[in-house]
């Protein structure tokens, strides 16, 4: 009696769990496989089986990522103004621009007050500039005025001076000469004779002294007054370049201020929409609004090429060597569906962040074909990228097979007869359904929740049955969800 009771508890059991899966399955639709079931199916009080025919036809294999429309070609729109700035307008994300509109105003006060400080540097080195320029050429009429002047005119005055001591000494000579005559005449003494001689010494001497200031003023007078005047020349020079340059460092310095004055007021380069960063492909960057703080080379806006449009999607490890270049795509956006390609995919993964979940993913871009209007960057888009499609072939519903160590297999209905367990090769699959190379034929039906069927005879492990594509999926519990055949027993 109590192994009656347990059998039927068993059996109660197990129906109610059925009924769970069969209505699960049957709302789910699509996920099992399932599109449509009778009307009459549901109306059953107890639903035995739940099967799908065999059938045999086209079967698309594609993997489906999400993603946002970005334009491939954006003209970026940057700060030119060193420093941080602020910003006290800008033009709306969104916005239909003409060439030359007004995007975005910083706040000028700062570089306002430096191109003031500027100007009056620049006006003081000018000045300063022009004072050595005078001196300057002051130090070099002073040397103009020692060679032609100052120094011409010592020079003649002792070369005078050297002419005259010649003509002394000829006059003194010519002199003793006659009273060297006038002594052997007797007309004069000797001692006038010695006085005249000695006038004669006396002018050779003088001579000599004319001629060595003369030498000593051509040898070095010259050479020491030039050399003290070209160095003030050289030293007025010096300081006529270092203001030179000063002067041009500050003219940089003031053109500077004036452009980052005029940068100050960013206009459109062209015609097109204006997007802030947040709608690109990055999110790090924050929206640049009235009294946010702005510094050199931030991109502001962005103006997308709209005739250029990608979208950048995840590929999965497990499929990326299966996506090519030149695949079609199928992309599903918010008001339209659309067909493109791929057009590139990564060689480097990308970098795992603390939300990949390890899981390791490739980019890859779809590209949109230019004759596509109104397409916004920031759509959502769905994308399925078809791997194969195959024409005419076998398939049943992923869910009708499971997978153990020995390999594949699901559970076929036969007449007047429990369903038979049926080893299958498979193909591929998609989402719903896998493709049957050898198992099974058209027209078979197959159980749709084969656990159900499952002997426990069969179940040498539990763990080790899985549904197809649940690589990770554990059946813990399978005793009780294969009670009522168990219970049959």
């Amino acid at each position: 009696m109590s192994t009656e009771l347990d059998s039927t508890e068993g059996s109660g059991i197990g129906r109610w769990i059925t009924r769970l899966i069969i209505l699960t399955i049957v709302l789910g639709g699509v996920g099992a496989g399932v599109y449509y079931l009778p009307d009459t199916l549901l109306s059953k009080e107890v639903v035995e089986n739940l099967t799908f025919t065999v059938a045999k036809g086209p079967i698309k294999i594609a993997v489906t990522e999400q993603g946002t429309l970005e334009s491939s070609e954006n003209t970026e729109i940057k700060c030119k103004v060193r420093g941080r700035n602020t910003v006290t307008s800008v033009v709306e994300s969104g916005t239909i621009v003409k060439k030359g509109d007004e995007l975005v105003r910083l706040d000028t006060k700062v570089i306002e007050e430096n191109l003031s400080l500027q100007k009056t540097n620049v006006h003081e080195a000018t000045a300063t500039l022009e004072e050595t320029k005078t001196d300057t050429a002051q130090s070099q009429i002073a040397i103009d005025s020692f060679e032609e002047g100052r120094y011409t005119k010592g020079l003649k005055s002792r070369e005078a001076a050297v002419k005259r001591a010649e003509i002394n000494l000829q006059a003194s000579t010519e002199k003793y000469e006659q009273y060297r005559q006038l002594f052997k005449r007797g007309r004069v003494s000797e001692l006038e004779l010695d006085g005249s001689a000695f006038t004669v010494t006396q002018a050779e001497l003088q001579l000599k002294v004319a001629e060595t200031r003369l030498d000593v003023y051509k040898r070095y007078t010259k050479a020491m007054d030039l050399e003290e005047l070209k160095g003030r020349l050289n030293a007025q020079k010096s300081k006529l370049s270092a203001d030179q340059a000063g002067l041009q460092m500050d003219m940089a310095r003031r053109a500077r201020a004036e452009t980052e004055l005029a940068n100050c007021v960013i206009t459109a380069p062209k015609d097109g929409l204006v997007i802030y960063p947040t709608a690109a492909a990055w999110k790090d960057t924050p929206d640049v609004a009235e009294g946010v703080n702005v510094s050199h080379d931030q991109v502001l806006l962005i103006m997308p090429d709209l005739d250029h449009m990608q979208i950048e999607v995840g590929i999965h490890e497990a499929i990326v060597d299966r996506v090519k270049v030149n695949l079609q795509a199928n992309v599903k956006l918010p008001d339209r569906e659309i067909i493109a390609k791929v057009t590139e995919v990564a060689t480097i993964a990308q970098p795992l962040g603390p939300w990949s979940g390890n899981v390791v993913k490739y980019d890859a871009v779809i590209t949109i074909d230019e004759g596509e209007v109104d397409l916004k960057p920031g759509m959502s888009a769905e994308v399925e990228i078809v791997l194969a499609e195959y024409e005419d072939v076998l398939y049943v519903p992923v869910s009708a097979i499971l997978e153990t160590e020995e390999g594949h297999f699901c559970w076929v209905e036969e007449e007047n007869a429990e369903p038979k367990r049926q080893r299958v090769i498979l193909g591929e699959s998609n989402d719903v359904y896998v493709i049957v190379e050898q198992g099974v034929k058209e027209g078979d039906e197959v159980i749709l929740n084969p656990l159900e069927f499952m002997e426990q005879s069969t179940l040498a492990d539990a763990g080790d049955y899985r549904g197809l594509g649940e690589t990770n999926a554990v059946y813990e519990d399978a005793e009780d969800v294969t009670g009522e055949v168990t219970a049959d027993e």
